[in-house]
């Protein structure tokens, strides 16, 4: 190469020498400023140069990494999809992530249901080291746990497993201390309710994964988790707690199967208490009997008996245009398609509109529905929502049942509350308007605004609802309700008695006795239901089993209770019955004169 580089071109800059100068010969002594330029653009070749080789190391690791995480995903999506698929398969589902979920609160602001933080804890098994020791180990802080199944999990080889939903704080701190690798927390949230069983059948509950699968839980589900605003329902702590207190002690009394007690507002229909036992811990749902998460108010339909006389007379005054005073022959039993009606306690001779309720007489209540005509008595009670699905804001909500074709025989039982089958909620509300002037607004859950109240259907007459209320008094204060008398409340109401249907017709001795009141009747503002499944006659009812023996004492046990919470001020004296009578007589209108019996 040496030839090649001293040779001269006629186009190119003379050679020279390093650290030569233009001009110089070979021979000459190079000059020190030019070895120190050399120097100088040496270095800066060189800091280039070194540059150009970080940049392409660089670059290359670069390209490398790119390179690991394709293929790693490669990798994943495409040749060990079948195997992740499984292996998820495997793990089962794994839980949805922390849903917040609005509370729900009673008319007051008191919670019944809200979310707390919680934590999940799972496993990755292929990281457990010692799946024997880490059981034996998890089971000191969660002696819960089962150790032969918490031991499979672990050495399951599954890369997610769950072994406990819901820890507390201070599990989840014992459970980070034992240092053990594989365990892993997930956040959740857990739904408690502060108040217990108190409101079961109404709240309902969730899932593990905080999904409504009863009661408002279920039928707000969506509206919970999207709107954090409280649920407010009509409900009111206190006095659900005091309808509770008395039923469950009437139950016990009475050694009953079951009961149900209703407190409805019958300005707004909103339900502030509804109570229906056995019931059960929400938190602990998926464990309660199949009998205690039955919501007998709202779901369960039964025949109630002689309270259906109260619609009865409401019928005839309305519609048949009867008085209280005009009367029917009930000297002797009604005997109608191979049936005979009879009366249980029979009075044998006539009686009027005011005296067929108070005495409960079937015979007399028979004549009068077929006086008005079972096509108007259907209409009539299909005007009072007691023919249609119960609208309210639960997804257990019972639909009535009764005949078609509806014949002359269901007229004559049905007008004494046979042949119509019908939830608690469904008679409470039909009985509101026949104590608020005649308005009907289907029962709430929701609390309403007590300065704009819902828009009422009118169902009656004015005057038909100042006459039912003065008979619904007198069967209190002379009929057969007198044990549901609080003083200074002036309740008012009917009892009912019905025989529990079996294979071959009824059981006389399986009863479902009920009441239904109202007060204080000078100005309704409640209407009180009860009503006991199979209760046991005992020495102090002389081993009677009616519902003047135990629903209506219930009911009366009821009212004392709750009427102060709800700042009900006790009366004087209650007025005099025959002036009832005359204000009933006077407000009942009609024709007059139809049957009337013999002065």
């Amino acid at each position: 190469m040496i030839p090649t580089l001293f040779r001269r071109q006629k186009d190119r800059a003379p050679f020279l020498y390093p650290g030569a100068e233009i001009g110089a010969l070979p021979g000459d002594r190079p000059r020190q400023p030019a070895r120190v330029q050399l120097s100088v653009e040496g270095q800066a070749k060189a800091a280039v140069e070194v540059g150009r080789n970080r940049l392409a190391i660089t670059a290359a690791m670069f390209a490398i990494a790119f390179c690991v995480i394709a293929g790693r995903l490669v990798d994943l999506m495409a040749l060990n999809g079948g195997e992740a698929a499984a292996r998820a398969a495997q793990a089962g589902p794994v839980a949805e992530a922390v849903v917040h979920r609005a509370d729900i609160v009673d008319r007051n602001g008191v919670v019944l249901a809200t979310n707390l933080p919680t934590a999940h804890l799972y496993a990755d098994a292929q990281a457990v080291l010692d799946p024997d020791e880490a059981a034996r180990r998890l089971l000191d802080v969660l002696p819960d746990l089962d150790y032969a199944t918490t031991r499979k999990r672990l050495a399951s080889g599954r890369r997610f497993i769950y072994l406990r939903r819901h820890l507390t704080p201070t599990q989840q701190d014992a459970v980070l201390r034992l240092g053990l690798p594989g365990l892993e927390f997930e956040p959740a949230e857990r739904r408690v309710y502060p108040q217990g069983h108190l409101a079961a059948h109404v709240l309902g509950a969730t899932d593990v994964d905080n999904r409504g699968i009863a009661g408002i839980e279920r039928a707000f589900h969506d509206r919970l988790n999207a709107d954090m605003r409280p649920v407010r329902l009509s409900l009111d702590v206190r006095v659900q707690h005091a309808v509770r207190d008395v039923l469950a002690e009437a139950v016990d009394r009475f050694s009953a199967i079951a009961g149900v007690g209703l407190v409805m507002d019958v300005k707004t229909g909103e339900l502030l208490a509804m109570v229906s036992l056995p019931d059960y811990a929400p938190e602990a749902y998926g464990h309660a009997p199949a009998d205690a998460r039955f919501n007998r108010a709202t779901l369960g339909v039964y025949e109630m008996g002689s309270t259906f006389k109260l619609l009865n007379t409401a019928l005839g005054m309305e519609v048949g245009g009867f008085r209280p005073t005009d009367g029917f022959d009930a000297t002797k039993p009604l005997r109608m398609a191979g049936f005979t009606i009879n009366d249980y306690h029979a009075e044998a001779r006539w009686l009027t509109v005011a005296e067929i309720l108070v005495h409960s007489s079937n015979i007399g209540s028979a004549q009068m529905a077929l006086k008005v005509g079972g096509p108007a008595q259907k209409a009539f009670l299909d005007r009072l929502g007691l023919l249609s699905p119960l609208s309210i804001e639960l997804p257990e909500a019972g639909a009535p049942l009764y005949p078609e074709p509806w014949r002359p025989i269901n007229t004559v039982t049905i007008s004494y509350g046979h042949g119509v089958a019908v939830t608690p909620v469904h008679l409470a509300n039909a009985i509101a308007p026949l104590v608020n002037g005649g308005e009907y607004r289907p029962a709430t859950l929701l609390r309403q605004d007590p300065d704009a109240p819902p828009p009422g259907r009118r169902v009656l007459a004015p005057a038909t609802a100042q006459a039912m209320r003065g008979l619904m008094r007198m069967v209190v204060t002379e009929g057969t309700g007198g044990k549901a008398d609080v003083p200074g409340y002036l309740v008012g109401g009917k009892t009912g008695t019905a025989e529990k249907s079996g294979d071959g017709g009824y059981r006389r001795k399986a009863l479902m006795p009920s009441f239904v009141a109202a007060f204080p009747m000078d100005n309704p503002r409640y209407v009180v239901l009860a009503m006991l499944d199979e209760p046991q006659g005992i020495k102090e009812t002389h081993g009677f089993a009616t519902a003047g023996w135990n629903a209506a004492p219930t009911v009366g046990a009821i009212i004392a209770r709750v009427a102060p919470i709800l700042g009900v001020r006790p009366r004087g004296p209650a007025p005099d019955p025959t002036t009832e009578v005359r204000l009933a007589t006077a407000a009942g209108g009609g024709t007059g004169g139809r049957d009337r019996a013999p002065q």
